[in-house]
């Protein structure tokens, strides 16, 4: 059971819904802008509406498998192996020959099923920092670095604590260069 879970949140993760969108469109978001499958890069090339569905349904493939592991009553840190399944099925998606997102909005859906109030503190830290400079990327960071704060301070499960650090350290890791323009002030504003 529980590795039909762990390999099913792993495929949903996989499902490349910006990509999928883009192509309904007619566009390849892998060939444009940013060239990311994400929601940012989905609403620069397609339409906020389109970015905005993608957020949507990339959260849903983090929030879906651990809404189900935690409704079977599952251990916390397999809900955990769930959730991190789920997120890196977006970060490696099998159906991309494993060339993926940044995991921002699957990281989030995650947390809105096992940790509801910390995912609201990082996504209200996103929409600050986003609304204060039009800077996605540095709204996703800001939020990866309240997640786990939040979390730290207000889950009842270590397990959460361990995810909401490696999450957020991969997206660190996954906004690199993204780093790299916002030091060299590169970084394209929504």
């Amino acid at each position: 059971m529980e590795w039909v879970l762990l390999v099913s949140a792993y495929v949903v993760g996989s499902i490349p819904f910006g990509f999928l969108v883009g192509k309904a469109l007619g566009v390849d978001v892998r060939e444009v802008g940013s060239r990311n499958i994400g929601a940012t890069n989905v609403a620069r090339t397609c339409g906020k509406g389109w970015g905005a569905l993608t957020l949507v349904l990339d959260a849903g493939k983090g929030f879906v498998p651990c809404f189900v592991a935690l409704g079977e009553r599952l251990d916390a840190w397999l809900v955990v192996a769930i959730g991190a399944s789920a997120f890196v099925g977006h970060l490696f998606p099998v159906f991309l020959k494993f060339r993926g997102g940044k995991g921002v909005a699957t990281a989030l859906g995650v947390f809105v099923a096992i940790a509801p109030i910390p995912a609201a503190i990082g996504f209200g830290a996103y929409a600050i920092v986003f609304a204060a400079t039009r800077t996605s990327s540095l709204g996703s960071l800001a939020g990866a670095v309240a997640l786990p704060v939040a979390t730290s301070i207000l889950a009842s499960e270590t397990a959460y604590i361990v995810l909401s650090v490696a999450l957020s350290g991969a997206v660190f890791v996954r906004h690199r260069e993204n780093i790299r323009r916002l030091i060299s002030r590169k970084e394209s504003r929504v």
